[in-house]
Order: structure tokens, then sequence, then C-alpha cells
């Protein structure tokens, strides 16, 4: 996967089965759909700060048990299917694995404070001339 993380075999599990949607005789005999599970609650290669980053992730792909479903069926080829699971996979795992950085606050300038207060200044301005005009 990256240099520094691999994945055990059992982490991962296929399952096959018939893709929906038109095709005919293909979809109805060939099982070209690809159910990958990884075992990503279980899975010793990665750090709890990953894990959670990761199920947040993987949102409803994430299981009760703590494993991520990734089903592709885009192609009707089983190898190319299996290829797009494993490639999504991957990119979500290389995605959890980057940490996001520190905010830092920082003050606003002098001048941006001086705009804003300006601008506040100008539009109670305008608000204040939309009043009932006084005829004498």
């Amino acid at each position: 996967m990256t240099d520094t993380l691999t994945l055990a075999d059992w982490e991962l599990t296929e399952s096959f089965s018939r893709s929906s949607g038109p095709g005919g005789q293909n979809v109805n005999k060939v099982e070209t759909a690809v159910e990958l599970r990884f075992e990503a609650e279980r899975s010793p290669h990665l750090s709890p700060a990953v894990k959670a980053r990761l199920k947040r992730l993987a949102g409803r792909r994430w299981t009760t048990e703590g494993a991520i479903v990734i089903r592709a069926e885009e192609t009707r080829s089983q190898i190319r299917n299996r290829a797009l699971a494993e490639e999504r996979l991957v990119e979500m795992i290389r995605a959890a694995l980057v940490a996001p950085k520190r905010r830092i606050a920082t003050k606003p300038t002098l001048g941006s404070q001086r705009r804003r207060l300006e601008a506040k200044a100008q539009r109670g301005e305008v608000k204040s001339l939309r009043g009932k005009v006084d005829e004498g």
C-alpha cells in the first residue's frame, strides 16, 4: 500500500455477486460485482488516530463490527471491479494517514478591523435613511 504500511491477508475478504442494472445474459449469469471487506477496527497496522479518521471518511461504509465494506460493480469484468475496489480502499486509507494541520488562531489586522467598522457604519447609515421622511 505505502512504504511504511502493508495489510495482512486476514484483514481483507472479497465476495462476489451479480451486478445490478442492464447487461442481459452477462449480468444474469456472471458474478462481476465485488464486495471488498477490510477489518479496520481489528487491524494492528493502524493507529487509533488513523482508525478514527478512517471511520469518519468511510461514513456509511463502516459497519457496526468495525469493518469497511466497499462495493464495485461499474464494469462488466470481475478483475477490473476488483482493482477498482482495492484502489478505493487504498485511497481512503492514504487520506486517513494524513493528519490534518492544526489551525493557528490569528488576530485580525488593524486595517481589516477598520474596514469592517467602516462598512458597518455605512450599512447603518443606509438603513437609517430608509425611515419615514419628515414633511416640513
